[in-house]
């Protein structure tokens, strides 16, 4: 894929459609509906979460959602930190990469059975589909999201 421009696809008819990442802020529309493609809902960067966002960021987001469980003060978690942010920039407009600090975030992080970090949940249309433990390499982690895509 040409990194000038991303595939999304349309959240009403399910079209693929390959957008210019320059254009994205012209709000673009799908090539067969005429629908508005929601280029917000997948970033190209990291989105922060907390307890009273992440039903609407992630469990009604309609696709791929990884989240990242971390801490600040996690080694691990720095580590896998700029991994996250270059899959979120190369897989804009197929995966959304989010990220729940455990220590501000205990309700998520109890719901879930975070008991180490870094944890990254994968959700796929609200439901959760897979379950990574530790700071993973950048193809491992593509391993997992790329069957779900």
């Amino acid at each position: 894929m040409n990194t000038d421009s991303l595939v999304m696809q349309c959240s009403n008819c399910g079209t693929k459609n390959r957008v210019p990442k320059n254009r994205l802020k012209d709000q673009p529309i799908c090539g067969k509906c005429k629908k508005p493609l929601a280029a917000g809902s997948f970033p190209d960067h990291p989105v922060t979460i907390t307890d009273s966002t992440f039903s609407q960021e992630v469990l009604s987001h309609p696709g791929v959602v990884l989240v990242d469980c971390w801490a600040p003060w996690c080694g691990p978690c720095k580590t896998v930190a700029p991994v996250l942010d270059q899959l979120a920039s190369e897989y804009a407009g197929r995966v959304k990469i989010t990220k729940l600090n455990v220590d501000e975030n205990p309700e998520i992080s109890s719901q879930y059975g975070i008991q180490s970090i870094p944890t990254m949940l994968v959700f796929k249309n609200g439901q959760k589909v897979d379950q990574l433990v530790g700071a993973l390499p950048k193809g491992q982690i593509e391993g997992h999201l790329k069957p779900l895509l």
